[in-house]
């Protein structure tokens, strides 16, 4: 319906997640977007992109989530394999990304009916989901065991000196915005919805339609993002290594 441990760093930063969800918004139906209004807390004024980082300022306190932020996969596999991959440090299946997305997709599938449980928890449900669907499309969320995504790999962004999985985090982002955008993430985010209105436009209901009859289709983003890792995020990054 709608659609960090240590070692691993929050996702993306506080504006990219604010930006996938906000380009994501005009893709909703109107009955979704008069469910995500009702399940929004009412300070949030009907704006869930303003909530879509909350999941990273709790997670000192959701310590157990925890894992839902990422997928580790085998080092030069650059392949995702649910029942190998999906699980936490300690070997407790469906505890990842994949997982996590699946179980929020199904908790805000029982809205409206009797059975929803509490205001609390759907609510809870529909910020995780609408964070972790940002996540699974940053490559490095579906990296490498060895160097938890990127986080190991130390290296400098131009003249900065960050890490791998920090770069396309939040780097890469904010010099797009500095270099095209005159630091203006509504102009950014404008630009996105327009190529997704013309350029994309072709490529829309491809991403509204799942492979299987799962409510919702983070396998594939899974796979897509593994690849992605493979083919962009990890070429030509090595320790110590300069990219520009």
């Amino acid at each position: 319906m709608f659609s960090v441990a240590p070692g691993h760093v929050q996702a993306w930063g506080k504006e990219g997640h604010y930006s996938t969800c906000k380009i994501a918004e005009p893709l909703l139906s109107e009955k979704t977007v008069k469910a995500v209004n009702a399940i929004l807390p009412k300070y949030a004024q009907n704006d869930l992109a303003s909530l879509c980082s909350w999941p990273d300022q709790m997670r000192f306190r959701y310590h157990w989530a925890n894992p839902l932020h990422f997928i580790d996969t085998p080092d030069g596999k650059c392949g995702y394999d649910y029942s190998r991959d999906c699980h936490n440090e300690n070997g407790e299946k469906g505890m990842c990304l994949e997982g996590a997305i699946n179980n929020y997709t199904s908790q805000l599938s029982t809205y409206g009916h009797k059975s929803h449980g509490n205001q609390h928890n759907l609510t809870e449900a529909l910020l995780f989901l609408s964070h972790f669907m940002g996540d699974i499309h940053q490559p490095l969320h579906v990296g490498f065991s060895s160097d938890r995504g990127g986080n190991s790999i130390e290296l400098h962004w131009y003249r900065r000196k960050s890490n791998l999985h920090h770069v396309w985090d939040v780097a890469i982002l904010e010099t797009s915005m500095k270099d095209f955008y005159n630091n203006d993430l509504e102009v950014l985010i404008q630009d996105v919805q327009k190529n997704i209105t013309d350029l994309w436009s072709t490529d829309v209901s491809a991403w509204q339609e799942c492979n299987t009859d799962d409510l919702a289709c983070p396998k594939s983003y899974a796979d897509e993002s593994i690849i992605l890792a493979c083919k962009w995020a990890y070429k030509d990054a090595e320790q110590d290594s300069v990219l520009e």
